[in-house]
């Protein structure tokens, strides 16, 4: 069986933990590789190494970490099959979705490229007699990254190559249910030139995040995770003096308004909702039905549901994968048990011929979804899409507003000013028009409100840059002469 370690120093290593745990293929439901849990001895010599390469790192010029990055991107690129195939064979997801993914982590890496325009500072001159003031950013020091399953590749590639372009070390613990992405993504920036140390991967549960979390040398910690995973993170991690983005879950809803096009809605919503297996954190997972568009919308959800080809992540056809882990599809099949709300598509009993061991839930589709019922309220993570009636724009603005979450919303409509009435009242971080998964471009930041996150910055872009670097504003005076007229009052400009 295969059995994978870490990478720590610029090199693989082995587990020295004696803790390992199991690597599943999920549309088989066996044990495919086991992974390596570190214990802290082995955090710590994650750590290590990237302190150890840290000051060199950080004296490394603009220009020389730019063209890492580049030479990153286009071995990324080159080896785009070969990670999408191994989130397919560890996550489940289809091979499309994989590659998906993988190419909107390349825009992240495409972004920090740009890394000498981004971190250019400011300057003023003669802001006081023979008095100059400028600007600039420098990194942090050691960054670690604690990243979720259901991304293996595209949310690591959310932190990891701005912290690195800004002059940072890296340290990333992704989820060990899906661990391979992460050793070929070290492997790819070892072939591009990144000094040993730079970025290392340790793999473990939550003796390892702890210990990073706890780690008196990591500067700063970025998490993307489940909501209550989230808020524990940012706590630990503030105490311990550290800057710190968390984002949490999600309860995203799409507003189907009787002016939108049912026919395109409906077509979107099925790939919002059913996408990955429903193991999105942007996943649509309810859907608001406004006054006379609730049958028609049903309807045209219920048909495309049904149409959808389950089966293995490699196999040609398949539009949905399994579940990650047995758990998790016994869990969304127990929230379809207990609900109160029409069953219109019922997922539970879905059988792939061959793979009758793999971990399925097709899709299903409930209506008449009420808001006090737990199916609203958790975030399921499955292939379940809850239909929430309602009589008006109003009432759908004020369910959006209510809920705890704000990571992502969209609405449907043919109307402009419906559109842009929606997009100013609605309290989440990130909204959709006619566009059901509003992830922004590289350049732009993710991250919601509310309970979806914990931390004052969303991830890559702009707010990215500044997360991983912190300002610096010096004011300088080179007087001709000797002479000096310091005063003792509070010095102001002349």
């Amino acid at each position: 069986m295969r059995e994978i370690g870490h990478w720590i120093g610029g090199a693989q290593t082995p587990g020295a933990s004696g803790r390992r745990g199991p690597v599943f293929q999920p549309a088989t439901g066996e044990i495919q590789a086991s992974v390596a849990l570190a214990d802290p001895a082995e955090a710590d010599a994650a750590v290590q190494a990237a302190v150890k390469a840290a000051d060199g790192w950080r004296e490394t010029s603009l220009v020389a970490r730019a063209r890492i990055l580049f030479a990153f991107r286009e071995l990324l690129h080159r080896n785009l099959d070969a990670v999408a195939e191994a989130i397919t064979d560890e996550h489940g997801k289809t091979l499309a979705d994989a590659r998906g993914e993988v190419t909107r982590g390349l825009e992240v890496v495409e972004f920090a490229c740009g890394i000498p325009h981004l971190l250019k500072g400011e300057y003023s001159d003669q802001v006081s007699t023979n008095v100059d003031a400028y600007s600039f950013r420098q990194p942090l020091g050691v960054c670690a990254g604690i990243t979720p399953f259901n991304f293996p590749a595209m949310v690591p590639l959310w932190m990891h190559p701005i912290a690195i372009a800004a002059g940072n070390t890296f340290v990333l613990k992704p989820s060990e249910r899906d661990p391979s992405a992460s050793m070929l993504v070290a492997k790819l920036y070892a072939e591009a030139g990144l000094p040993a140390g730079v970025f290392n991967v340790v793999h473990g549960d939550k003796t390892a995040v702890d210990a990073l979390l706890d780690h008196p040398d990591v500067a700063a910690v970025s998490f993307v995770g489940s909501t209550p995973v989230a808020r524990y993170v940012h706590g630990r991690a503030s105490a311990a003096g550290k800057r710190v983005q968390a984002l949490g879950g999600a309860k995203n809803h799409a507003v189907v308004l009787p002016d939108a096009d049912l026919d395109n809605a409906a077509a979107e919503l099925t790939a919002a909702g059913y996408g990955s297996a429903g193991q999105r954190c942007m996943a649509i997972s309810v859907v608001v039905a406004v006054g006379d568009a609730a049958d028609g919308l049903v309807e045209r959800l219920a048909a495309r549901a049904s149409a959808i080809a389950v089966g293995p992540g490699r196999a040609a056809g398949s539009e949905m994968g399994p579940l990650v882990t047995a758990e998790a599809a016994d869990r969304v099949r127990g929230y379809v048990e207990r609900t109160d709300a029409r069953v219109v598509v019922d997922g539970r009993a879905v059988v792939v011929p061959g793979h009758e061991s793999g971990f399925w839930v097709g899709p299903t589709l409930l209506d008449g979804v009420s808001p006090a019922s737990e199916a609203y309220a958790d975030e399921i993570f499955g292939p379940v899409l809850s239909v929430v009636r309602v009589g008006s724009f109003e009432e759908a603005v004020a369910l959006v507003n209510a809920n705890p979450y704000g990571n992502g919303v969209a609405i449907f409509t043919g109307s402009g000013a419906a559109a842009r009435r929606f997009t100013r009242e609605v309290s989440v971080g990130m909204v959709g028009v006619n566009v059901p998964i509003p992830v922004p471009m590289a350049f732009y930041s993710f991250g919601g409100w509310k309970d979806s996150l914990f931390g004052d910055t969303h991830v890559h872009g702009a707010e990215g840059v500044r997360f991983y670097t912190r300002a610096k504003a010096v004011t300088s005076r080179w007087p001709e002469s000797a002479a000096s007229d310091a005063a003792l009052h509070f010095p102001t400009a002349r």
